[in-house]
This record gives structure tokens, sequence and C-alpha cells, in this order.
């Protein structure tokens, strides 16, 4: 990962969101994130699961079948220790980023 890279935004949103509720289905995570933004961020089906499956690959989340609340069928990702670590990492990376963001906003 680049120093500081705004890329990584959607993946810090992904792994804080599993590691603060536990396993979850792609749709609850989307859910999560769009209700604890007051509805400013939506992450799209497009982009969520190419990422959770980039994620899985790289052994931050595992991923097993189970069924939903509404009695269907769904891939339930939970964090494993490198997500954890990732995670960590990945939360410090974005204060550097809205410490960078915020010099440029106050720039006169």
């Amino acid at each position: 990962m680049a120093k500081n890279d705004l890329r990584g935004a959607l993946d810090l949103l992904i792994l804080k969101s599993i590691a603060q509720l536990g396993s979850m289905h792609g749709y609850g995570i989307a859910m999560h994130i769009e209700r604890v933004s007051d509805e400013l961020l939506n992450v799209e089906e497009g982009s969520l699961y190419p990422a959770l499956h980039r994620m899985e690959q790289n052994g931050w989340v595992r991923a097993e079948w189970a069924v939903t609340e509404a009695s269907r069928k769904a891939k339930y990702y939970a964090l494993t220790a490198a997500g954890k670590k990732q995670l960590a990492l990945r939360e410090k990376n974005w204060e550097q980023v809205v410490k960078g963001v915020q010099a440029i906003l106050r720039f006169a």
C-alpha cells in the first residue's frame, strides 16, 4: 500500500464494519456503512463484492456460507488475524490522510 493512500478507504470501511459487528454478509456490511454514516456513504455492490473477494484472497477475511435472517443463503465474512493487523494499519493511514486534507483545507 502506498503511503497515505486514499484508495484504501473502502477496505477500511469494510474491515471496520466487520470488526464492529462480527461475521456479516455483504448486504449487511453495506447497510451498516450507510446507516452509521447517516446515509452519507453508499457502497455499491460493484465495489463491495470485488473488495470482499480481494480481502478473502489476501487472507484478511474468511468467508463461509450460512442462512440469513430472511432465510436466504449468503456468504458471511469474518475478520482474520491478518485482517485485524490490516485494519490497524489502515486506521493509522486514514488518520494521516485526514491530517493532510485538513492541512490543505486550512491553507490560505
